[in-house]
């Protein structure tokens, strides 16, 4: 499969993968770039714990919020 960049620097994934993938309209991905000239479209799933840091942000005492750990899984294969 094929797709091309448009002059605004965006991409259209083939409508084959989008529903083989299920994905849908807003998901966030990451993107990057393996072996010099590979790049990598990574779908970021909403985590478990979604809401967990804005409720904690919320409460009445201090505390730090961990950086969050890269994704290094592999991307799908097709």
């Amino acid at each position: 499969m094929t797709t091309v960049l448009s002059a605004k620097g965006q991409v259209v994934l083939p409508a084959l993968i989008r529903k083989r993938l299920q994905l849908k309209s807003g998901e966030d991905f990451e993107v990057g770039i393996e072996n010099g000239d590979t790049i990598v479209l990574r779908r970021i799933s909403t985590p478990a714990n979604f809401g967990l840091v804005k409720m904690l942000c919320a409460a009445p005492f201090s505390f730090n919020v961990p950086a969050r750990d890269k994704d290094d899984t592999s991307p799908l294969r097709l």
